[in-house]
C-alpha cells in the first residue's frame, strides 16, 4: 500500500477526496513524477465512479491506495457543499493532463507513456503532445485489445514496454473502473513514478473528441455536451446516474448521521 499525500481530505460517498485546485494537483504530481520509487497513482472520481464505489469493493480498495484523489464532476463538488465539507472545485482529467504537460520544464522534459484509447489514437495524441508541449516527450504508446486485463502474458508485455520506455508519467485512459483496477493490481510492477487514471483524456489529446465550450464547463453542463456527442454510449449511463443520485445522497446522509461508518472491504 502506498503512503497517501499528507493533504486535507473530505470523506464523501465512501472515498477520501483531496482538497486541491488544478494548480495544486499539478504541483503534487510533478513532485511524484520526479521522485523515484514505487509507482503512485491518481484517480479522478465523478458521479459515475461514486455510484460504482457503492457496490465494487475492489474499486474501493484501489481508491484507498491512491496517492491523490481529485474530484472530477460537478455533482461530487456540489454534494460536498451540501454536506458542509466543501471541495475547492472540480479538476477533470482532461484539464489535469494538459496543465501538467504545460507545467513541465523544457530543461528536464517529462517522459510520458500513453496507455489506452482505440488503435492509432494514442499515436496521434503523441504527435500533438510533442508539438504543443515543449516540456514533454512521449516515450511510448499502446492501445490494448479488449479483454487484455485478463491475459497475463499481454499484461507482462505492456508492463515491459512501460519499463523499457523509462517513463516518468503513465497516462492511463482505459475507462472506469478498468483503469483504476488495472493500475492497482499492477502497481508494484509499473515502472513509472506516477500513473494517472484519466478516462478519455488520450482521445481529447489526439483531437478525437472535443471539450465543451468553456462557458458550458463553468456552468456545470459539460455532461450535456458529452452526452450529445456520444448519446448511445453515454445516454444510458447518465440516465442511470441521475436516477441513482437521490439514493446516493440519502445514503451519505444516513452514514454521516450514524457516525460516518465506512464500507466494508
Amino acid at each position: 500500500m502506498t503512503t497517501k499525500a499528507a493533504v486535507e481530505r473530505v470523506g464523501l460517498f465512501g472515498v477520501e477526496i483531496d482538497c486541491v485546485r488544478l494548480d495544486e494537483a499539478v504541483q503534487r504530481i510533478l513532485v511524484m513524477a520526479r521522485t523515484p520509487g514505487p509507482c503512485r497513482f491518481v484517480v479522478t472520481p465523478n458521479l459515475d465512479h461514486s455510484m460504482q464505489l457503492q457496490t465494487n469493493a475492489a474499486l474501493r480498495r484501489a481508491y484507498a491506495d491512491a496517492a491523490l484523489v481529485i474530484a472530477d464532476g460537478w455533482p461530487v463538488v456540489l454534494a460536498s457543499h451540501l454536506f458542509g465539507t466543501p471541495l475547492p472545485g472540480r479538476v477533470t482529467g482532461s484539464d489535469l493532463v494538459p496543465a501538467l504537460l504545460e507545467a513541465a520544464s523544457e530543461r528536464d522534459p517529462l517522459r510520458i507513456f500513453l496507455l489506452g484509447a482505440a488503435p492509432g489514437v494514442a499515436q496521434r495524441a503523441a504527435i500533438r503532445v510533442e508539438r504543443d508541449y515543449p516540456g514533454a516527450i512521449v516515450v511510448g504508446t499502446r492501445s490494448p485489445e479488449f479483454g487484455f486485463e485478463r491475459d497475463a502474458a499481454e499484461n507482462s508485455k505492456i508492463l515491459a514496454h512501460v519499463e523499457e520506455s523509462k517513463a516518468d508519467v503513465l497516462v492511463v485512459g482505459l475507462g472506469a473502473p478498468k483503469q483504476e483496477l488495472w493500475v492497482h493490481a499492477h502497481q508494484d510492477r509499473i515502472r513509472a513514478n506516477v500513473a494517472l487514471c484519466v478516462g478519455a483524456t488520450i482521445d481529447f489529446l489526439a483531437g478525437e473528441r472535443s471539450r465543451a465550450p468553456e462557458w458550458v464547463q463553468r456552468v456545470g453542463a459539460e455532461w450535456v455536451h458529452r452526452m450529445m456527442s456520444e448519446p448511445r454510449r453515454l445516454g444510458p449511463r447518465y440516465a442511470k446516474n441521475a436516477l441513482g443520485l437521490p439514493s446516493l445522497l440519502l445514503r451519505e446522509l444516513r452514514k454521516r448521521r450514524n457516525g460516518g461508518r465506512s464500507h466494508e472491504s
